[in-house]
């Protein structure tokens, strides 16, 4: 079902996905980046795309938007609820999340806002660390309307780590390119 509505809505909006299957297969149980991130829309192609790549997601979201008043809406996308009030260590959350099952993928938003920022957070790193996986790098360009995963990497040292993944997004245009900030570090 999610499939067909992720080809209906990609069909209609002129959309494409661009990844192969050894990077889908590659994307398959790491933290996933998505980026840019400077819109609404932005969820909607990222979920088409994980639908299209048939890759179960995970992400997490302001517990708000997981309660009953939502009807399940975003926990059917795969949303975890996250009281930021609350002093946790989602890092440890995460990553024993994806030790535990080997059936996601874990959807984490670099930029952490759709609003500019000077650079981006570091979660997605040090949950991969933490977990052992890799780090796959999905983005959505509003130029091309194309999505996908352009890249699969180790989580590395960390400086060089952030080079590669600045170098590979250099290119990708986001919906509102005022507000992407591709300096990550």
């Amino acid at each position: 079902m999610k499939y067909l509505i992720a080809k209906f809505v990609f069909w209609i909006t002129g959309w494409k996905l661009n990844a192969s299957e050894a990077q889908i297969a590659a994307a398959r149980n790491t933290v996933m980046i998505a980026a840019p991130h400077t819109s609404n829309y932005d969820l909607m192609f990222a979920m088409g795309t994980f639908w299209l790549m048939r890759l179960p997601v995970k992400f997490f979201i302001k517990d708000f938007y997981t309660k009953w008043y939502f009807f399940g809406f975003f926990k059917w996308l795969g949303a975890i609820g996250v009281d930021r009030s609350k002093r946790s260590n989602l890092v440890d959350f995460a990553a024993e999340l994806l030790q535990q099952r080997d059936d996601i993928t874990l959807m984490v938003p670099a930029e952490g806002t759709r609003k500019a920022v000077e650079k981006w957070k570091t979660g997605f790193y040090h949950i991969a660390v933490k977990a052992n996986k890799n780090i796959s790098l999905g983005y959505l360009d509003y130029g091309k309307k194309e999505s996908g995963v352009l890249e699969v990497i180790p989580a590395g040292e960390q400086k060089s780590t952030f080079d590669r993944i600045q170098d590979v997004y250099k290119n990708v245009q986001a919906k509102y390119p005022e507000l992407y900030n591709k300096v990550i570090h």
